[in-house]
């Protein structure tokens, strides 16, 4: 074993808090720490966590008490504690969790050098407009050496009637254009070909920036560094889109024609309870608008159930406008009662969780068959597939994801032939459909397909859908 300190990181939560883990995990390389993924190997035990609503909150808690554990079992002489829970609750877990060493809140990943060189102190959660992620960051990859996401802004101007995000995450500060072309310039020097760009609302990107450029401008020029081949948007809101932003989804090579949008709901009631700023119809135009300025769009959406006065009526519309927009990916939440939220302190309209979790199962019923069928009209159908390496169902199959799916939320496509490195991206023949993921076999430089003998070329599915 290495001479150098070890340290071991628990990464908890969203793609935003990944990329706060990450840049943790470059302090930690600066600091001459080694990283481990053993925690009983660890003599230093980060925990990034999130405190977004109940069952996240829960999964922190938890995992804070076994993390704990290995100050006694493991190797552990320093327990740290960071992100959105701390940063919400600092003196509650202060006060019952002894066994922590040292709390950072979501802004403070760059303190961690102290904490690491014996000058921090116990309580040292920063003020979260202090911080605002850079291209100059100490960054280092924590999951494929070829996709990465790009933290554009932090905050939220949003006031949501069920989300806390604004009261600790603070208020939106976006990144200046030059400053991401120079993560990105970066990510694509270190083999990064997809950049996934996310924040807490994506849509109002530039609008806290002097000259205002907007994310039609930005997103093109990260498509313009060299090596990247992929840029997608994620966490839209649903607000009228811009024409040179659909028109960069619409024929840019390299900006996908992808978007996710959380929707959150579709009855009018709903969302005016929920402080969305638009009803019903809205959603129905944005939909609208974007499949036809999109022809090929694949559009992810989430949506949440059980949110207080959510009634039979509301649920069935919320039902009936899945059947009408044939999304392509959808998660469905839980509503959760969160402190400080409007929503939470709508006791008199509480949804029972038993009736919640009964609209849950039959929301992804409703989407199972969609997703179904529109995978299956790909089958015989070549696509654009960006290898992830072996997967986890076979050594003997490779798995990667066409550009219709987001890593890590989205399925999967499975790689039955043909011979690739991780960050390749191929052209690779659909053989088949499952409810969420694919069956394919890469092709090759010139197109030609090389199956074991006796295997059928796939024929194309006949599928009716509004929507393909």
């Amino acid at each position: 074993m290495s001479d150098k300190r070890r340290i071991h990181f628990v990464s908890l939560g969203c793609a935003k808090n990944r990329v706060d883990t990450e840049v943790m995990l470059g302090v930690a390389g600066l600091e001459g720490f080694e990283h481990v993924a053993d925690p009983s190997d660890a003599q230093v035990i980060v925990i990034n966590t999130c405190g977004f609503i109940g069952p996240a909150k829960e999964e922190s808690v938890d995992t804070i008490l076994a993390m704990g554990a290995m100050k006694d079992e493991g190797a552990c002489e320093q327990l740290v504690v960071a992100g959105c829970l701390s940063q919400r609750y600092p003196e509650e877990l202060a006060e019952e969790m002894p066994e922590v060493d040292h709390f950072l809140g979501s802004s403070d990943m760059l303190e961690l050098g102290k904490v690491l060189r014996g000058e921090g102190e116990r309580m040292m959660v920063g003020h979260p407009a202090h911080y605002t992620m850079s291209a100059e960051a100490p960054r280092v990859l924590s999951q494929t050496g070829h996709h990465a996401y790009v933290k554009i802004a932090e905050g939220c101007n949003r006031s949501c009637s069920f989300c806390a995000i604004p009261s600790f995450r603070g208020k939106q500060r976006s990144r200046a254009i030059p400053d991401l072309v120079r993560e990105a310039e970066a990510l694509a020097q270190a083999g990064v070909v997809e950049l996934s760009l996310i924040s807490q609302d994506t849509v109002s990107y530039g609008r806290d920036l002097e000259g205002k450029p907007d994310l039609a401008q930005m997103t093109a020029a990260l498509a313009e560094v060299d090596g990247i081949e992929w840029v997608r948007l994620h966490y839209l809101y649903p607000e009228r889109l811009t024409a040179p932003l659909l028109k960069l989804m619409a024929e840019h090579p390299k900006v996908l024609p992808y978007v996710d949008m959380p929707l959150q709901h579709a009855s009018t009631p709903m969302l005016k309870r929920m402080r969305r700023g638009h009803g019903g119809d809205r959603l129905r135009k944005v939909v609208d608008r974007l499949r036809e300025a999109v022809p090929d769009l694949v559009f992810r959406t989430s949506f949440i159930v059980g949110h207080p006065g959510e009634t039979d009526e509301d649920f069935q519309e919320l039902v009936d406008f899945v059947k009408w927009a044939e999304f392509d990916h959808v998660g469905v939440f839980l509503y959760s009662p969160e402190d400080d939220t409007r929503s939470g302190a709508m006791t008199e309209d509480f949804v029972p969780a038993k009736v919640a979790k009964k609209r849950h199962r039959e929301l992804m019923r409703t989407q199972r068959p969609i997703s179904r069928a529109k995978l299956k009209s790909r089958i015989a159908t070549e696509l654009e597939v960006v290898v992830d390496g072996v997967s986890d169902e076979s050594d003997y199959l490779l798995e990667g994801r066409w550009w219709g799916q987001a890593m890590g939320v989205d399925g999967k496509v499975y790689l039955a032939n043909g011979d690739a490195q991780p960050g390749e991206i191929r052209k690779a023949l659909v053989t088949g459909a499952a409810d969420y993921d694919l069956m394919a076999d890469l092709l090759g430089p010139d197109g030609e397909w090389s199956p074991p003998p006796g295997t059928a070329r796939p024929r194309k599915r006949k599928v009716r859908l509004r929507t393909v």
